[in-house]
């Protein structure tokens, strides 16, 4: 894995474009971009962001560590374990859906029971088209515990 320190000018540029994620790397933050064959990186002392589809996503590490907030899409028990092996979000799974998802945007998957992240995905639908629908694809899975930016 390629790894580079960031500089103060390209911490900033980057608190720019996470900014809407309620996170930013502080002044005196170590910040390093990392990269493997896979996957693009934003670390301090965990992989905290990823790159897909031309922008900068939080990890469930990010969400974990409580300096992240997402809306929320909840699941129940049944499809934990399709969700936690990358399968995407569908709809007869969802239990609860946060109101004012905007499609396109990324969520956080998380289970009915425990209420903690499983996955990280971008909501294919907007709540209200979210909840009209009985069947079918809700959310794209972009990143669930156990994945290589898990592991990172």
């Amino acid at each position: 894995m390629k790894k580079k320190t960031l500089s103060k000018r390209e911490i900033k540029d980057i608190n720019e474009k996470i900014s809407k994620y309620g996170f930013q790397f502080g002044k005196k933050e170590f910040a390093e971009l990392a990269e493997d064959e896979k996957h693009k990186f934003l670390k301090a002392d965990k992989a905290l962001f990823f790159y897909v589809d031309g922008e900068w996503v939080p990890s469930l590490k990010a969400l974990l560590s409580g300096r992240v907030g997402l809306k929320k899409v909840t699941v129940d028990m049944g499809a934990v374990k399709f969700v936690v092996n990358g399968a995407d979000i569908m709809r007869p799974g969802i239990v609860e859906i946060e109101d004012n998802i905007s499609e396109n945007e990324i969520v956080e998957i998380a289970d009915v029971d425990n209420k903690k992240p499983l996955a990280v995905g971008r909501a294919l639908f907007g709540s209200p088209e979210m909840k009209e629908k009985k069947e079918g694809k809700a959310v794209k899975n972009l990143h669930f515990i156990g994945d290589d930016i898990w592991q990172a």
